[in-house]
């Protein structure tokens, strides 16, 4: 029977599945059936400081909405403080203590002292590692690609100076070059690199012109992207590989794995197929390296990434010229009259 157990973070994992950070945690019945269904870790929900700040807006102009119905009346309620981070921190910790595989945090800060903050803060819950999760959108043009760059390597840097726990990053793939930022991070202690992010889009309604957010799930093929990326960098950093974004099945895991990734992360497939779709990852998994002789997920990790393909040119550009050569190929497949 082959050994599905894997490093990640330093942390020894018992299977490459990991639980992405999602709404999935706040149910315990949920966690409950997916951790039996076999997965082997869990990343908490992300702390983002920037919904505490509005959480903490909108509790004041709830409070304050009947403060002057009247002359004499200058305040209907007691000074009530929202509880920041301390619900969230009560939570992972109530958490941690309920299952038995390993849990990894999520952060998302605004400040470079919150960062710390939040950082020592989420440690003290016992958590296995922290996941940075460098999720940013640029809204000043006068901002230089590098000077965010910079920002984020400075948070790194000075979080690994401040806590014990390994330090993983999450990462978009818009940079200029991310393989040159990532081997940064690699070199600045990061543990462990995420990839990639998934941007929650706007949307507008025509009707109504206005703007909507929907909560699309991935879709297949959605992890293409990650799977290049994993490729290129497996073999060239020092950091474990984690990919992210529209794993489905338990083939793309495979996948990920054959390009150098030491787990992925998992959600969408989650919420479209049940705890259970985890069982049958790790069951497509295990026969898969069954019928190959596989006895451990090192002995094919990295197989076709690109510093072990035979092909050369199957991460390259080459690659998209290739297709553009072959491009009459899709009117066969979709004829057009």
């Amino acid at each position: 029977m082959a050994d599905l157990r894997t490093t990640y973070m330093g942390v020894e994992l018992k299977n490459p599945i990991i639980l992405g950070a999602s709404s999935l945690v706040e149910d315990p019945i949920v966690i409950q059936k997916i951790e039996r269904a076999g997965v082997a870790a869990i990343v908490y929900r992300s702390l983002f400081e920037e919904q505490i700040h509005l959480e903490q807006i909108q509790l004041q102009d709830q409070l304050g909405e009947y403060n002057e119905r009247n002359a004499e009346m200058q305040n209907l309620f007691p000074q009530v403080k929202h509880g920041g981070a301390k619900e969230h921190l009560f939570k992972l910790e109530k958490l941690i203590s309920k299952v038995s595989i390993p849990v990894f945090a999520s952060l998302n800060a605004t400040y470079d002292e919150s960062w710390e903050e939040y950082a020592l803060a989420l440690e003290k819950t016992g958590i296995a590692g922290l996941e940075l999760n460098f999720y940013d959108v640029p809204m000043d043009g006068d901002i230089s690609g590098s000077e965010i760059e910079e920002k984020q390597l400075k948070i790194l840097a000075k979080l690994k100076s401040a806590i014990k726990v390994p330090i993983s990053v999450k990462l978009s793939p818009f940079y200029a070059n991310p393989i040159n930022l990532i081997s940064k991070m690699d070199q600045a202690g990061a543990s462990g690199v995420v990839l990639f992010n998934r941007f929650f889009q706007p949307e507008i309604n025509i009707e109504t012109e206005e703007f909507f957010f929907p909560f699309d799930l991935t879709h297949p093929k959605d992890y293409q992207l990650s799977l290049r990326f994993t490729g290129l960098l497996y073999g060239n950093i020092s950091a474990d590989i984690c990919s992210s974004r529209g794993i489905s099945d338990g083939s793309d895991m495979i996948k990920m794995l054959l390009a150098g990734a030491s787990a992925v992360q998992v959600v969408s497939a989650i919420y479209r197929n049940k705890a259970s779709h985890i069982t049958s990852m790790i069951d497509m998994l295990e026969e898969w390296m069954d019928v190959r002789g596989y006895k451990t997920i090192n002995d094919f990790k990295g197989n076709l990434s690109m510093i072990n393909s035979k092909d050369p040119y199957a991460y390259k550009r080459a690659q998209y010229v290739d297709i553009l050569m072959k491009s009459n190929e899709i009117l066969k497949k979709y004829p057009m009259v």
